[in-house]
């Protein structure tokens, strides 16, 4: 039973009315099913750090707070304000991608954190929800203004977010980048012999970053050929599956948190595996496809070309981390470092989520003069 009557006119009246309830029930799912894995797997890697055993678990309820109130205030904007905050978050994310390199704390051989008192903030998690908006801006403008040069603006903004990535480096963060900008370059309506040739510069990318960046050279050869590095973390995982089986150990009873180094963020997929089985990972794999293609399902409703291509580079973002970050931890691609959204441990990456998926809501509620009628 809901306080608000359908003929509320309210601004959170309107909200709950027109909000995809189904959508936010999943997400909120999704966070319940991250403080429960969270507890399950941080302890051991607490105590191994020298810190109490609910040291993380009590951070990620500091971050999970604000991303809880982030993502149900953006909500409730507009297609106009979520365009206007999209705009802020690009600059303020693309300033401090430029500083992160100079001042930004060194951690595996890359500069990607900038330490604020007692946390660390990782800019290139919030330049993908905002590029995503900003890049469905301009094609949408390109579209509806003769002469507009939106494909060249956010092919520029592309290269320039790239380049800072790869200064970094962070090459799955860029290979994100481009494929939300190339998925939604291909929704404006472009050329197929310009989707070929995207194609060709991401396969010679993919080449120069393997002969050229030591860090990738090092995952794609320890992905391709296991016995020439280190996959320890991988191997672990795998074991860890294999000991969950259906049903798991049972909640508590794993023990690849006790020597995983990153249970509780990059592998908390392979600690969900073991303590709760086989059935719990394809709970959590079920909720991810749900929330995207209900999602794509009222993309396809809508009207506004600026809303559909903003909600598709949203949901593209969202799909690629989750599927990337499982990926990983069954050994089907090479490891990245992405999170399990909601799910993983790790504030920047907690927040951003929060920040698209509150857009992605902002976008996708009903607005039947627009075409979104449920």
């Amino acid at each position: 039973m809901t306080t608000f009557a359908r003929t509320d006119r309210s601004v959170l009246g309107r909200w709950w009315w027109t909000v995809d309830r189904w959508t936010l029930a999943a997400v909120i799912v999704l966070m319940l099913s991250g403080v429960v894995l969270i507890m399950a797997a941080s302890p051991a890697v607490a105590e191994r750090i020298g810190a109490d055993a609910f040291h993380f678990v009590r951070r990620h309820f500091v971050f999970l707070v604000p991303a809880v109130g982030l993502l149900l205030a953006v909500s409730l904007l507009s297609p106009r304000g979520v365009r206007r905050a999209a705009v802020l978050v690009f600059v303020l994310s693309v300033a401090m991608l430029v500083v992160t390199p100079i001042i930004g704390n060194e951690i595996k051989g890359a500069r990607r954190w900038i330490s604020i008192g007692a946390f660390s903030l990782q800019a290139s998690e919030f330049v993908k929800p905002a590029f995503a908006v900003v890049a469905a801006w301009l094609f949408s403008e390109a579209k509806r203004t003769p002469g507009f040069p939106g494909y060249w603006v956010s092919a520029f903004l592309a290269a320039m977010v790239v380049a800072l990535l790869i200064w970094q480096p962070d090459f799955g963060m860029t290979v994100t980048v481009l494929t939300i900008w190339g998925g939604q370059l291909f929704l404006a309506g472009l050329p197929l012999i310009f989707v070929v040739g995207m194609s060709v510069l991401g396969v010679a990318g993919l080449a120069a970053g393997y002969f050229f960046l030591p860090h990738v050279t090092e995952r794609i050869d320890s992905f391709l050929n296991p016995a020439s590095g280190d996959n320890y973390q991988i191997d672990t995982a795998i074991r860890a599956f294999e000991s969950g089986g259906v049903l798991g150990r049972g909640p508590g009873e794993g023990v690849v948190k006790d020597v995983l180094p990153d249970a509780h963020s990059d592998f908390i997929f392979a600690v969900a595996g073991e303590e709760f089985g086989l059935l719990a990972c394809l709970l959590l794999l079920g909720l991810f496809a749900f929330i995207a293609l209900r999602g794509f399902n009222r993309m396809t409703q809508e009207k506004d070309l600026f809303v559909m291509l903003a909600v598709a580079g949203l949901l593209i973002q969202f799909s690629m981390q989750a599927i990337v970050n499982m990926a990983v931890s069954l050994r089907l691609v090479p490891s990245t470092g992405m999170t399990l959204p909601f799910v993983s441990y790790g504030g920047s990456s907690l927040i951003s989520v929060a920040l698209g998926m509150g857009m992605m809501l902002a976008l996708t509620r009903r607005r039947p003069e627009h075409g979104i009628s449920a």
